[in-house]
């Protein structure tokens, strides 16, 4: 296995088979006022208890493509069923009449430092105030838990560029930095090259 030098001042050059992100954490350290969230009576959240890894992935991908989501992705059925039927994760789907219109995925693994692990709509969704109805109940499962005493979540410059802006405006404050690099999704087949063209796609995808 290659290894990789990361120079903290300057740059690095990375493989173009690979795709490297800044990704921000940012938290919460007391329930926050929930202002300006819109009253949506046409939409409801429902708890999706042990999601089949099939139907979970393709509403991961749907909602994710945009910003090339792989994580969940790259897991086999089984490990991605061990994940989901586990008790301190917590699944959600926003829903208007029988149509899903988005994601939000809670993980209680810390009681005490719950984390947002994955949160989004699916593209015909975005706008209209829907992430700001989602998040808020998000906000409200997690500090309805009396072990609650901070709630967490990254994003990442593959991200949508108005996440961390939308993250501030519901109570979230930035506290650290990584960088991730990762084997480009796109060219593993999990999603097509043209897919996310704000992190170009530099390398040549296999012939299958």
């Amino acid at each position: 296995m290659s290894t990789l030098t990361l120079s903290l001042d300057g740059y690095t050059d990375i493989p173009d088979t690979k795709i490297a992100v800044v990704v921000t954490y940012l938290e919460m350290k007391a329930r926050p006022e929930q202002d300006g969230v819109p009253d949506l009576p046409e939409v409801r959240l429902e708890r999706w208890h042990n999601p089949d890894p099939s139907a979970y992935k393709e509403l991961f991908r749907e909602v994710g493509e945009d910003w090339i989501w792989f994580g969940r992705l790259m897991l086999p059925d089984d490990k991605l069923a061990a994940i989901l039927s586990d008790p301190s994760c917590e699944n959600y789907r926003l829903m208007r009449g029988n149509q899903v219109l988005g994601m939000v995925e809670l993980h209680f693994g810390d009681p005490e430092n719950p984390e947002v692990s994955y949160f989004g709509l699916i593209p015909k969704a975005v706008g209209g105030g829907l992430g700001k109805w989602l998040m808020s109940q998000a906000i409200d499962i997690a500090w309805s838990r009396p072990e609650t005493q901070r709630l967490w979540l990254r994003t990442c410059t593959a991200d949508s560029p108005q996440a961390i802006k939308f993250y501030l405006s519901r109570g979230f404050k930035p506290y650290r930095r990584s960088i991730e690099i990762a084997d480009d999704p796109r060219l593993l087949g999990l999603y097509p090259c043209e897919a996310a063209p704000h992190v170009p796609c530099l390398g040549v995808r296999p012939e299958r």
